[in-house]
């Protein structure tokens, strides 16, 4: 099983910020300050609970980051390139170090873009279109 240790210091950021990035990306693809709070508790509350009950050990190391890898002032154009930039990194390191653990990152990043969206009343136009570029990088189906 693989962990933190097989992976070099670019590509264990590449994979945090993957994950962190998407809940990001979907945050501020819908901009309402309002909304902001509920989506960051519920980004949180993704990462903490894959840190404590997921299979992969993994999956629970790259669960337990602090941070987002992006700055306050960061622009919604940053966060996306950024992002999907990291997720196509992150599948390339997994799928030659940890094959059996792609999968259930891209659950992961996608379970955290799914619940920060529908983190206050469901998704936006805006969200569901972060959501399919999330999937694109992802090399996951389209819904």
């Amino acid at each position: 099983m693989a962990s933190k240790a097989d992976f070099t210091e670019e590509e264990w950021k590449a994979m945090q910020k993957g994950v962190t990035g998407a809940g990001l990306l979907v945050s501020v693809s819908e901009r309402d300050f309002t909304d902001t709070f509920g989506e960051a508790s519920a980004l949180a509350r993704s990462l903490a609970e894959e840190h404590q009950s997921n299979e992969s050990e993994l999956i629970r190391e790259l669960a337990g980051i602090h941070g987002s890898g992006f700055g306050l002032t960061a622009s919604p154009d940053k966060v996306e390139s950024e992002t999907l930039s990291s997720l196509r990194t992150a599948l390339a390191a997994l799928a030659s170090k940890a094959p059996d653990d792609v999968d259930r990152y891209r659950r992961l990043v996608l379970d955290v873009a799914d619940r920060v969206a529908n983190a206050k009343g469901g998704l936006a136009p805006n969200e569901t279109a972060a959501i399919e570029k999330i999937k694109d990088a992802l090399g996951a189906p389209a819904a």
